[in-house]
């Protein structure tokens, strides 16, 4: 499960990254479907093959999570989005609850 977390907080900090430099040099922001896009191609790269080791639903919610932080700052409900850091408040979600099953005896996904 850690892993997972940690599979989800690179791709939200990649994104970030992505959007940051876009913004530095004068370009607009990705929205979430163009972010979907660079999921892709970062699944599939030789630089993070191990990407494609962990399911796609919880690394695209993160993107969902990042595309809120930017409308939530735009909106000027919240401040800039910041980089995760490892170890703080690392979780994900599964968007569909079949997808997932709990062993409550021995408290394992």
């Amino acid at each position: 499960m850690r892993q997972f977390a940690g599979m989800v907080r690179f791709v939200f900090n990649r994104g970030l990254a992505l959007q940051k430099a876009r913004h530095e040099a004068g370009d607009k922001k990705l929205g979430y479907a163009a972010l979907c896009k660079e999921l892709t191609s970062w699944r599939n790269s030789a630089e993070t093959p191990w990407l494609k080791d962990g399911p796609i639903h919880p690394l695209q919610q993160s993107l969902k999570d990042l595309e809120r932080a930017y409308a939530n700052f735009f909106a000027k409900r919240a401040d800039f989005p910041r980089f995760k850091k490892k170890g703080q408040r690392d979780s994900f979600r599964y968007p569909d609850p079949k997808q997932i099953k709990l062993d409550q005896g021995n408290r394992r996904l």
